[in-house]
């Protein structure tokens, strides 16, 4: 199969890649930045085509992109800033002419990956029946981006999967990752560790992990639409944070409560991944 993935060259782009082509797959890999892809052991592998989303469209981005089976869009502007409203001034409708664009030359299957944000301020399990609630310009513009295929899936017939990720962790993680965060502590031989109460219970996977789902939600054929990409399994970041410190073998003083806790995620939530599991198992 021929694999067109977007993001190619960002934290969990990387790891798709990677499990792709150990699936055998034939890889056609985007980003804007060819001097980061250039650095993946995966470059010369690929077909690496350097394109930016926010340049003036091509007039025929399916012949561009060498004809996919699949596309794997994962690039997305921004963040870990989910509050910035260019996430629908520009993001939305960036990512939404790049998809429709592919679809009305030929695309016939698309996977893209949405937001555990999208669910609001909702707490507990979470299954893909219950309604989107966004309230962040980050999760009303994925949120709004899936409405969007939804509608031009019904005018051009393709197939779609959207993929809600939660939390991950890993090689290549962002900076402010809490986890990259504690590293860096560990790394300055810190005697404390700032951080929150850490009572919030949230789902985390390992990037590794995550990339493996998106691949294996993105090339079934069982079922289209909402997929949970999660572990199921509800964890307080406290035990986030120590479980980590004995992985590495290390101790540090956690200073709890110095953080406020985030103003935009409800205190308890995690996935139910029983969809997913049906499809891949």
């Amino acid at each position: 199969m021929k694999v067109l993935v977007t993001g190619a060259s960002g934290f969990i782009g990387n790891h798709v890649v990677e499990y792709l082509l150990k699936s055998g797959a034939d890889v056609i890999a985007t980003s804007r930045n060819i001097d980061k892809a250039k650095a993946f052991g995966w470059f010369g592998r690929v077909n690496f085509i350097q394109y930016d989303l926010n340049k003036p469209i091509h007039k025929d981005l399916f012949t561009l992109f060498k004809e996919p089976d699949l596309l794997i869009h994962l690039a997305w502007e921004g963040l870990p800033n989910y509050k910035d409203l260019f996430h629908f001034e520009r993001n939305l409708p960036e990512n939404y002419a790049f998809i429709k664009n592919m679809v009305q030359n030929g695309l016939k299957k698309l996977s893209a990956t949405g937001t555990c944000l999208e669910y609001g301020m909702q707490n507990g399990c979470l299954d893909e029946g219950v309604p989107a609630i966004p309230d962040t310009p980050y999760s009303i513009a994925k949120d709004a981006l899936r409405r969007f295929i939804d509608a031009l899936s019904k005018r051009y017939k393709f197939d779609y999967t959207w993929i809600r990720l939660f939390y991950l962790y890993g090689r290549g993680q962002n900076e402010n990752a809490i986890l990259s965060q504690l590293d860096r502590a560990i790394d300055s031989d810190k005697e404390v560790f700032d951080m929150s109460g850490g009572e919030q219970l949230r789902d985390y996977l390992p990037v590794e992990k995550a990339a493996e789902y998106i691949v294996r939600i993105s090339m079934q054929d069982k079922e289209n639409g909402i997929f949970n990409c999660c572990s199921g399994k509800p964890i307080s970041i406290r035990k986030l944070v120590e479980d980590h410190l004995k992985t590495r073998g290390k101790h540090i003083k956690l200073n709890l409560g110095y953080h406020d806790y985030p103003d935009y995620e409800p205190m308890a939530f995690w996935g139910c991944n029983r969809k997913m599991k049906s499809v891949i198992s």
